[in-house]
């Protein structure tokens, strides 16, 4: 009976809203109805999806480049993550056929070397992409703002830094589109690469991550940068990093490194002057 009340009340309302604006009535109906059946079957659309995906692998893996190369300097790990998982949108190394450096960033916190590269990058005109998460954002907005207005990308790094096998599809899907609503609401910036915290996944996962509208971008090379109390010798990370270059690399950096922050643009001019570019 309630149920009867209210929607012959909603009914009366929505004559007396036709009548006041001028208003086909029974147009009024027919949209209300195409609108519902719409929003229907996204929700059907979205649980289907939810269910195929209910069924993909779900075993964790830890991902790394490896030490084992091919000809042409590239690791043979980056590869094969590309020829098995490039059908979820996911990428570890580029073209072979390109002369051309990808420069990425985990931002998991704030060391006080960021600002730095963003200068360091910015008087070598190269574009970077810095992988962000939520608490990174929020604490950061003055460096995050920079990066965009300077033309660099701002990558996905998941909002809470959870491995994403370990989670649910659904709860993956929060940590990718948490985080997303977040930037976009705040900085008017639409993200479009994921990189998942650690460098772990499952094929479940990356399928989730795509079906988020994201990419997938791991990387081909990355050297031990993190330890802020253990860094890496200067002479000896740029010469790894030289070293290691091939077509279509992706650098995993971290710019909580002194180290980075200190030779990236002696890096910069020796690829350079190798013939690379950076993309």
């Amino acid at each position: 009976m309630k149920l009867l009340k209210s929607s012959l009340a909603l009914v009366g309302a929505a004559s007396i809203f036709c009548s006041v604006y001028g208003i086909d009535e029974q147009q009024f109906y027919d949209n209300c109805r195409s609108h519902i059946s719409a929003v229907a079957q996204t929700v059907v659309t979205k649980i289907t999806e939810l269910s195929e995906l209910s069924d993909l692998d779900t075993t964790k893996v830890g991902y790394g480049q490896g030490t084992i190369k091919d000809d042409k300097n590239r690791p043979v790990g980056a590869t094969d993550f590309n020829a098995r998982y490039g059908m979820y949108d996911a990428t570890a190394i580029g073209d072979e056929n390109e002369k051309v450096i990808y420069l990425t960033f985990d931002q998991g916190y704030e060391n006080g070397y960021t600002e730095k590269i963003l200068d360091t990058l910015k008087e070598k005109n190269v574009k970077a992409t810095f992988f962000v998460v939520g608490d990174y954002a929020r604490r950061n907005e003055e460096l995050v703002r920079r990066m965009i207005d300077e033309g660099h990308t701002v990558g996905n790094h998941s909002m809470s830094h959870y491995s994403m096998p370990d989670l649910t599809p659904q709860e993956c899907e929060e940590e990718i589109n948490s985080l997303h609503g977040y930037v976009l609401d705040n900085f008017d910036y639409e993200m479009t690469l994921f990189r998942p915290p650690m460098g772990e996944f499952s094929e479940q996962s990356l399928a989730v991550t795509q079906s988020c509208g994201y990419r997938t971008m791991l990387w081909s090379f990355a050297y031990c940068d993190w330890d802020v109390n253990n860094q890496p010798d200067a002479a000896q990370a740029k010469a790894k990093l030289i070293d290691n270059a091939h077509n279509g690399a992706v650098y995993l950096l971290h710019s909580v490194s002194s180290t980075n922050a200190q030779i990236l643009g002696e890096v910069i001019d020796e690829l350079r002057a190798k013939g690379y570019s950076f993309g």
